[in-house]
């Protein structure tokens, strides 16, 4: 989905397109998505291009959110997160030192480094960076995070951001879709309840639906800490 029809199903006015447009001014260099979205390499395929949108803060990366844990406080079922990126062009095997970050709400469906509405009112966070994070994957691939399980906002479903960078080059920006029924469970906790189940679904999100097969990571419970294990394999073009 283009930037801008994504903004207009949130409905977002003008302004925050210059706003947005203004965060991506970084002294990286992103690639365009049309030359990786579905390259093959064999069996693989790249992973969906998806927006960075309306929340990605460029302007605050860097060492600061360089950690594993990203909860900064935040209140929430607990989320592990293991991330695997590959290289089509490399027969899929693992890409070392890859820099994943990945970004996503609260509990509450509030976002970190800006001022946002929802159920609870509008909340400034523009101070803050919960929930955000980048790891360098290692030898097999892999970067970890613990956070918490998202919650939702109006007009999408539960995901999560994530961009791939090799050196300073953007790979890849997509999202990371979880399984319905998960979604549910999580919803109907006392921690989650307050603000209830999301209508939106995977298949009828206005992103997610038409990239399901390659972005609705692995998510199971976690009896060691009572929340939930997700696992993802991300293909890039490198």
């Amino acid at each position: 989905m283009e930037r801008k029809e994504f903004l207009k199903s949130l409905g977002f006015t003008g302004f925050m397109v210059p706003l947005i447009a203004s965060c991506r001014e970084e002294d990286v260099t992103a690639t365009d998505p049309t030359d990786t979205d579905n390259t093959t390499s064999g069996d693989c395929t790249v992973t969906d291009t998806e927006t960075d949108g309306p929340y990605p803060l460029y302007a605050s990366r860097g060492s600061s959110i360089q950690r594993v844990d990203i909860t900064d406080g935040k209140t929430g079922l607990q989320l592990d997160m293991t991330l695997v990126v590959k290289n089509v062009n490399d027969s899929c095997n693992v890409l070392a030192n890859a820099r994943v970050d990945i970004w996503h709400c609260d509990k509450d469906g509030y976002y970190s480094g800006y001022s946002n509405s929802g159920y609870l009112g509008t909340q400034n966070n523009s101070a803050l960076v919960f929930c955000r994070g980048l790891q360098y994957a290692n030898d097999k691939g892999e970067v970890t995070f613990k956070t918490i399980y998202p919650g939702w906002y109006t007009g999408r479903v539960t995901h999560i951001h994530v961009q791939v960078y090799v050196g300073t080059s953007l790979k890849l920006t997509s999202q990371i879709a979880f399984p319905e029924d998960i979604n549910t469970e999580v919803y109907k906790t006392s921690l989650y309840s307050a603000h209830g189940q999301n209508s939106t679904k995977n298949t009828s999100d206005s992103i997610i639906k038409d990239s399901l097969d390659n972005e609705l990571a692995t998510v199971v419970a976690n009896a060691a800490t009572g929340g939930y294990t997700l696992t993802h394999t991300i293909f890039v073009s490198a």
